[in-house]
């Protein structure tokens, strides 16, 4: 992730640096991670979510500081799920530092106080899919809608299982993601009031670039609170309510900061046909430069 980049661009190399020098006391080894000796990353460890956060996090805030710094300022921001806390930096409600403590305790907390569970995507929109989950509405909740038709549904193993077989003679397509823990549902109530503590112990300020908020879809201004990031972790990510109100506001231009382009797809689907510049910024198999 990046790789070329932290070899050949100074402030990108030096961001990562700093980053990896925070998360080292939280038992983050970030440069071991994403570029270790070995010419292909131990993905194993990566893919486990303590690791997985903080690192896309790093990453993330070191690609829009290299976008910066060539003069390609963000005139809003918007993220999906932990990558709500990048955007969040970047827009300036909280520092570095404290913004790599929240999103490392958000991890550890994730993969240490809750058990595995699920996650599956199903082609339907949120009406749908709330009619399909009923049966199981204590142990499975809807996890992100991202588009008209595309909606994330998190959940125990039992019930995700029993739903999965209920919907093989239906038109419904589902499909399994591969994930160790069902973010943005009630499994992730036994992290919430150690997470709200850490929370409480960030200093928070007013963004200086409009944030679009997945909690609402609405873009936030004022100030963000601890319970706004205690309620991050468990209520659904509005994605197609945030493209939408982004749009709404004049926005056609998106430029997604990540590893490869797992959103825009998304996103034009939450917009008329032909709208829109959707501009990645790294992509597998292709050189970090281009």
């Amino acid at each position: 992730m990046g790789r070329q980049l932290y070899e050949t661009e100074p402030l990108f190399r030096r961001t990562l640096d700093e980053c990896d020098a925070i998360l080292r006391p939280l038992d983050v080894p970030l440069l071991d991670l994403l570029y270790p000796e070995a010419e292909e990353p131990d993905t194993g460890l990566l893919d486990q979510t303590l690791y997985t956060q903080p690192a896309l996090f790093a990453l993330e805030y070191a690609l829009a500081e290299l976008w910066r710094s060539w003069g390609i300022k963000p005139d809003a921001v918007m993220g999906h799920s932990a990558g709500e806390y990048a955007a969040a930096c970047t827009a300036g409600v909280f520092g570095l530092e404290d913004g790599l403590k929240l999103i490392a305790t958000r991890g550890r907390l994730m993969q240490t106080r809750c058990k595995t569970s699920d996650m599956m995507t199903l082609p339907v929109g949120e009406t749908a899919a709330l009619e399909l989950i009923a049966p199981f509405a204590e142990e499975v909740s809807i996890a992100a809608i991202n588009g008209p038709s595309s909606v994330v549904i998190s959940g125990t193993h039992r019930a995700m299982e029993e739903l999965a077989a209920a919907l093989v003679d239906s038109d419904v397509k589902a499909r399994s993601l591969s994930v160790s823990h069902a973010s943005h549902s009630a499994m992730m109530e036994p992290m919430l009031a150690e997470f709200e503590q850490v929370a409480s112990s960030i200093t928070y300020a007013k963004p200086r670039i409009p944030l679009c908020s997945n909690v609402t879809g609405e873009t936030a201004t004022e100030r963000i609170t601890p319970t706004y990031w205690v309620q991050h972790v468990r209520q659904p990510v509005r994605f197609a309510t945030g493209i939408q109100t982004l749009y709404n506001q004049g926005f056609e231009t998106f430029l997604e900061i990540g590893p490869k382009p797992a959103l825009l797809g998304m996103a034009r689907q939450c917009l008329p046909a032909g709208v829109g510049t959707w501009l990645p910024s790294l992509r597998e198999g292709q050189a970090d430069w281009r």
